[in-house]
């Protein structure tokens, strides 16, 4: 656990392919920040050395404490740190960090499983959902778009339930090679398009059914080769909402201020009132501060 005397700390979200870097102090202000590409792929395996480097770049002190979430704890990342079960608080997160062996000061966030509807995981989200409950986020749903878009139900601080989506992914994929891809080159987004994708997706027939039908309205004429990226994002998208049964009065939150959180807020408009759109790198801060204050109380 991070050493009860420690003023600061140096947390790491670090992903599969990226990663960010803050120096918070106890009071909850940020001294410095980085980010680049040294994801868990970039680093070849030599984790200590990245962290090393990372400390040098951004003048860290080796005495002081790292935290690090996000796919560090997968079985591909420093340490594989077991899943917590959702019954556990998100404000327990701060007992449960798991120290990496041979790096004294070294720590790492658990993720959370659910088997309530069928397997799921999430490793990095937990962090940024308890800094969502610190800066007031209560009960109702929080989603954070992402290559692997999860949507989180939210209940007395502990998660209720949670479901993944490939949406990004899947995106990219169809974007990459096969039969869309020669019609979702690079375009201006087109709000009409991406309102038609989320029309089709509000039917609920099978996705794979629906994906088909951009490639048919291109060929049958109905809509024009420029538009089929954004209709296929407003699908794919406006699939997620369908699934979760958002609608008038949903309490919703969106983790996320960059162009991908835009386009779930434009989404949001059409199943229910305006959300709440939480900027990250303030969400991440909050859920450090947290840490680290909750270090105190151990």
């Amino acid at each position: 656990m991070i050493p009860a005397h420690a003023d600061k700390m140096l947390g790491v979200d670090w992903g599969t392919s990226n990663r960010r870097a803050y120096l918070v102090e106890r009071g909850g202000r940020c001294l410095a920040r980085h980010e680049d590409g040294q994801g868990m792929l970039a680093v070849g395996g030599d984790f200590a050395g990245s962290l090393a480097a990372l400390r040098q770049t951004m003048r860290v002190d080796d005495a002081v404490p790292v935290v690090m979430s996000g796919m560090i704890g997968s079985a591909g990342g420093w340490q594989e740190v077991p899943y917590l079960d959702i019954a556990t608080p998100l404000a327990a997160l701060a007992s449960h960090l798991a120290p990496v062996a041979g790096h004294p000061g070294c720590l790492i966030v658990p993720g959370y499983c659910t088997r309530a509807d069928g397997v799921d995981v999430m490793r990095g989200e937990e962090t940024q959902l308890l800094g969502a409950l610190a800066l007031g986020v209560g009960d109702g749903t929080v989603v954070l778009p992402g290559t692997h878009s999860k949507w989180v139900q939210l209940r007395g601080g502990r998660i209720a339930r949670f479901a993944t989506f490939m949406t990004g992914e899947l995106f990219a994929m169809l974007a990459a090679g096969g039969t869309l891809a020669a019609i979702m080159g690079p375009g201006e987004d087109d709000d009409d398009a991406f309102a038609a994708g989320i029309a089709q997706a509000r039917l609920g027939l099978p996705l794979s059914q629906s994906l088909f039908g951009a490639r048919a309205r291109v060929v049958a004429k109905d809509m024009a080769p420029s538009k089929a990226r954004s209709f296929v994002s407003g699908l794919l998208i406006g699939t997620e909402f369908t699934a979760s049964g958002a609608g008038p009065g949903a309490r919703l939150s969106i983790l996320g201020s960059n162009a991908l959180g835009a386009h779930y807020a434009r989404a949001a408009r059409h199943f229910c009132e305006a959300p709440a759109v939480l900027d990250a790198d303030a969400v991440y801060l909050a859920a450090l501060t947290q840490l680290l204050q909750g270090s105190q109380h151990e």
